[in-house]
């Protein structure tokens, strides 16, 4: 933990938890599109609902869908700048179970896809999306992330960490969940830089990958 972590981020207030972090779960889901969303559904738990508003956690999810960052001055009229681009967005109240009470669901749409992820704010602005489409991730924004959605055979994660590898780039953290055997699958991997556009396009064309995504390093 470093004092950053401690004193919270630098930030467009007034919480790190609240506002910070809101911020960034929504930044990280606004990069698992490939274009801008369309239309975005924010399903608020615990505390999220309660004393969202009075947080600024409307503003900061908006904020973060629209591709800000904690401190971007606009935060305070991301509603406002939404509108104007003619995003749809809309807020619910929702009981998502056994999970932290800083917590929201959001979907986001556009014309050619759908994601659906579920994301907590653990205090200081220190975040952890836990569920993208149903898969059990872990993506913490403290290190660039590699998503891959894949069919699930044998060698595939060898495959990837071969391509990873001969990028020049290390991995720090693995998961991989899947709902049934031979089915669909997903990675989450953080490593120490962005992969390369080849590397990348090299992943995207292999037959048994159905989308990647290089999300951005958000937080530390």
């Amino acid at each position: 933990m470093s004092l950053l972590d401690m004193i919270g981020p630098v930030m467009v207030g007034p919480s790190s938890s609240h506002t910070a972090g809101a911020c960034r779960i929504a930044l990280l889901a606004r990069h698992m599109l490939q274009s801008p969303p369309k239309r975005v559904v924010f399903d608020l738990h615990g505390s999220f609902a309660k004393t969202g508003k009075g947080h600024g956690t409307h503003l900061a999810l908006a904020a973060g869908v629209q591709g800000m960052r904690p401190d971007d001055p606009r935060l305070p009229q991301s509603l406002e700048l939404a509108e104007a681009a003619g995003l749809e967005i809309h807020f619910r109240n929702a009981e998502l179970g056994d999970v932290h009470p800083n917590t929201v669901r959001i979907t986001l749409e556009n014309d050619e896809e759908r994601v659906v992820t579920m994301g907590s704010s653990l205090g200081g602005g220190i975040v952890r999306i836990f569920s993208i489409d149903g898969f059990e991730v872990r993506v913490t924004g403290q290190a660039p992330t590699l998503l891959i959605k894949n069919v699930d055979t044998p060698g595939v994660i060898a495959r990837v960490a071969r391509v990873i590898a001969d990028d020049e780039v290390n991995i720090a953290y693995l998961t991989c969940a899947r709902q049934k055997r031979g089915g669909e699958a997903m990675m989450s991997i953080e490593v120490d830089r962005d992969l390369s556009q080849p590397a990348l396009d090299y992943l995207n064309h292999l037959s048994y990958i159905l989308w990647v995504r290089m999300l951005p390093q958000v937080a530390g």
